[in-house]
């Protein structure tokens, strides 16, 4: 979960919807920037936070007992391994870009733990063997992982309210094409990305949200009711070009 302290309590954006979001941004941008088999692109991008662990007892809380956000709970090889096994029934394309991802993910951790070290050589073989199956250079490989890494690092900082006050920019990410983007909030709340990288010259995107009052929880159970009965709303952002 992403979990942000708002007023009225706690905003509740699901992993999985955020990779909704991500994919949204990926769906509206420009030709030039869209990579081969670009619909299985937006699907990975889609998938990338699925597979999430069911909550056993008090996973998806703080030791306060409030939301824990995605920050305080670390990577797991079970998600991770669940979420490499369900991308293989997709496509080769999917099972490479998902795979990169693993790598960004958990590469600092090479070391840590000999079942650690395993998964990240295994996704090293992996990525190998898709590239000769596609017929793929690593460079474009890695052009089109860098979309996906664009459009995950542009989501979060939606889905987290981390836009700065007073129109300040806010570095993204380097895209796959090696320019350096920066993001604003205007006064009017709309948001400009440059350089500009979509097709349009102003588009809308949207990321579901839940907002709980209550804030702290005995369980994970309580949690999930909570958030089972919480209404779905919609956090709308328009973006508009310079």
């Amino acid at each position: 979960m992403i979990v942000n302290a708002i007023p009225e309590g706690w905003e509740v954006i699901y992993q999985q919807a955020h990779g909704v979001l991500a994919a949204q941004l990926a769906y509206y941008l420009k030709p030039e920037l869209q990579c081969q088999y670009w619909v299985e692109t937006i699907i990975a991008i889609a998938n990338h936070d699925n597979r999430q662990k069911a909550w056993r007892g008090k996973d998806g809380l703080t030791q306060a007992g409030a939301p824990a956000d995605f920050t305080l709970q670390p990577n797991t090889l079970e998600q991770a391994r669940d979420l490499m096994h369900a991308v293989r029934f997709q496509s080769r394309w999917v099972t490479l870009l998902t795979s990169m991802h693993m790598s960004y993910l958990y590469e600092s951790r090479r070391g840590q733990q000999k079942s650690i070290d395993v998964f990240l050589d295994e996704q090293l073989a992996l990525q190998q063997d898709c590239r000769q199956s596609i017929g793929i250079s690593h460079e474009d490989a890695e052009k089109a992982y860098a979309i996906m890494q664009w459009c995950d690092r542009l989501s979060l900082i939606l889905c987290r309210n981390e836009l700065p006050a007073d129109e300040r920019a806010l570095e993204i990410t380097q895209g796959p094409d090696g320019e350096t983007y920066f993001v604003r909030q205007l006064k009017d709340t709309t948001v400009q990305v440059e350089p500009w990288p979509f097709a349009a010259a102003q588009l809308q995107v949207q990321v579901e949200f839940r907002v709980l009052e209550q804030l702290q929880f005995k369980d994970d159970e309580e949690l999930a009711k909570a958030l089972y009965e919480s209404e779905v709303k919609y956090k709308k952002i328009k973006f508009i070009k310079h």
